[in-house]
């Protein structure tokens, strides 16, 4: 640790630091993830605010008056808060790419910040508008002493916008299929023959990548001299070793082979790119200790890239001292299909994936698309998983997110003349179901606070400092009168208190991390869900949830061992009415968590 990174953990770091192995040694499952956008969250040191840059905001990147730009949150911010974190119930921080950005990107009049993180050129440092390596490596420090782990959000798909194209440097570049324009003739299949002797991409060698040397093949690509080295390492700044194939459909071939709005796409089946990310992101492990990756736009990646990259990674980590290392891809989705998202940790060997079907059977189930069923469908899904359960048991669960949105405004727009009660209530379920089901719960900077936001990507990225963004400040919040023209690190928001009770219940309960999940009851309509947690042995946890605004009575079915309740939260009955059966009682919106035991032996 350098001299400055000491000083600064010295300042954030508790009294009694736990040891870091002992916070390595829990399994993924044992985790409750929060996320951040450091941009977004506090702001701990305003001299780095404009990145080092002089000028206006089409500089410098710099306006807390615009949702796009960048606002002035950096690591000092994030690490001064690591007592807020912590109060919640996290033992893990996901944070949005620190990696440094192009400050600002864009058509006239359509320009906006790398504020998110996710238009890199430097691969190799911490962008100056949130501080500095020293800073970054005393966060994961700090964090590490409270006892969470830090992980760090990733990029392999692409870089920043800096590659043009020569075709349609005015205008949008239309996706160029391989069969229309192969990588062996000039603008298309009638052109100049290239690249002699190259066999196609599907040759995965340095021998063959060797021979594509001219990118030329659907467009003409050129960088601007004036970003002619600004992509770190270097390697990256050649064309070469980049699609070029114009802007995504998000279908398809394109999917995988075309710039995502303009970014350039990298040509990851190249030997040269693979071991590149490997040498890359294998050094901020070695050199910051994180503990494990978040891995942006998975699914545009070939597979051949992750079946080398990650067990790379989990090598380095392992030689590092980290034997739990998650590596969870994000494989965006907005339907309940396990299938889909399964295939990447089959194919592609991602040892887990963001559960997108999770979140959309959440969000079908509480906005009153769907049935309780939904979940039961979501649970009978697990086995499709390279591992089965044990793997879903590793998924990142989330119920919103900075892409999609928050699920106060998902239900907001399902239930517009719901009261302020109602809304409170259902904000409730929700993160119930997300802290009681199988999964690590990952949860959304400010959903605590009651953010709703005004749809996604931009409208759902509030600060958790004041804000001075009108769109943000016009929220009406859940759980608070408050805005976000405020600050909401307070711990009085009735969502942070029961995500923090739920959370202290997660902790104790182990079923709720490591037991298998059984449907005790779900249909079609509104109404009750009931499943149990943990083995039938007289041990599990009930969970029961009422998604409807009427009162409920019903017999439900427990294991057969099972004969006593204790209330977790809401109300459990003492005992099971007959064995393998329980009578739950829930009001509209309600919610109980029962730990159960087995029957007391008789005395002697």
């Amino acid at each position: 640790m350098s001299l400055t990174a000491a000083l600064l953990f010295a300042l954030a770091g508790p009294a009694t630091a736990i040891p870091v192995e002992q916070v390595r040694a829990r399994a993924p499952e044992d985790e409750i993830i929060y996320f951040v956008l450091p941009d977004r969250f506090d702001n701990g040191d305003p001299s780095n605010d404009t990145g080092g840059l002089t000028g206006d905001r089409l500089t410098t990147g710099y306006d807390p008056t615009t949702k796009g730009f960048y606002h002035g949150g950096d690591l000092k911010g994030l690490m001064q808060r690591l007592d807020y974190i912590q109060s919640l119930g996290v033992t893990a921080i996901w944070v949005a790419p620190v990696l440094k950005n192009k400050a600002v990107q864009g058509a006239k009049g359509h320009e906006s910040a790398g504020y998110h993180g996710y238009w890199i050129t430097d691969f190799t440092r911490v962008d100056p508008h949130f501080g500095t390596d020293a800073e970054f490596a005393a966060f994961v420090d700090a964090a590490h002493a409270r006892g969470m782990k830090v992980y760090m959000d990733i990029i392999a798909n692409h870089t920043a916008d800096v590659i043009q194209y020569r075709e349609c440097v005015v205008k949008t570049c239309a996706y160029r299929s391989k069969a229309d324009y192969p990588y062996q003739r000039r603008g298309g299949v009638t052109g100049k023959p290239i690249n002699p002797g190259f066999a196609g991409d599907a040759v995965q060698t340095p021998e063959n990548f060797a021979r594509l040397t001219d990118p030329a093949y659907a467009y003409t690509p050129f960088v601007p001299p004036s970003e002619a080295s600004v992509k770190v390492p270097g390697w990256l700044n050649d064309p070469r070793y980049y699609h070029n194939r114009g802007d995504s459909t998000f279908a398809g071939e394109s999917a995988r082979y075309g710039d995502f709005s303009g970014l350039d796409d990298v040509m990851t089946e190249d030997p040269r790119v693979i071991a590149g990310f490997i040498s890359i992101y294998g050094s901020w492990i070695d050199r910051f200790g994180v503990d494990g990756f978040r891995i942006d736009t998975a699914r545009h990646v070939n597979p051949e890239f992750w079946q080398a990259f990650i067990p790379a990674m989990q090598t380095r980590a392992a030689a590092r001292g980290i034997p739990n290392f998650p590596i969870f891809g994000e494989v965006y989705s907005e339907t309940v299909d396990p299938g889909y998202t399964a295939q990447f940790t089959r194919r592609d060997k991602y040892p887990e994936v963001l559960d997108f079907s999770f979140q959309a059977a959440a969000r079908a189930m509480l906005t009153g698309k769907a049935g309780t069923d939904v979940f039961a469908r979501l649970i009978d899904g697990d086995v499709l998983y390279e591992g089965g359960d044990a793997t879903a048991l590793r998924l990142p669960t989330f119920l919103g997110n900075h892409d999609m949105g928050r699920m106060g405004y998902m239900l907001d727009k399902a239930w517009p003349t719901a009261t302020e009660a109602e809304r409170l209530q259902r904000l409730t379920l929700a993160h119930v179901l997300l802290l009681s089901a199988r999964g690590v719960p990952t949860i959304y900077s400010g959903d605590e606070q009651g953010f709703t936001g005004h749809g996604g990507d931009q409208d759902s990225r509030e600060d958790m400092f004041p804000s001075k963004v009108a769109t943000y400040n016009d929220n009406r919040l859940i759980g608070t009168k408050t805005t976000t023209a405020t600050a909401h690190f307070g711990t009085d928001n009735p969502i942070f208190q029961t995500i923090a009770k739920l959370s202290q219940i997660r902790r104790d309960h182990p079923q709720l991390r490591h037991g298998r999940t059984v449907v005790r009851f779900a249909s079609e309509k509104a109404g009750l869900l009931a499943f149990t947690r943990g083995d039938d042995d007289g041990r599990e946890v009930l969970v029961v949830l009422n998604t409807s605004t009427q009162p409920l009575s019903a017999n439900v079915e427990v294991g057969a061992q099972s004969a006593r309740f204790t209330a977790l939260a809401g109300n459990c009955p003492a005992s099971v009415t007959a064995p393998g059966s329980a009578m739950i009682t829930l009001p509209p919106l309600g919610y109980a968590i029962c730990a159960a035991a087995p029957a007391r032996l008789p005395s002697k």
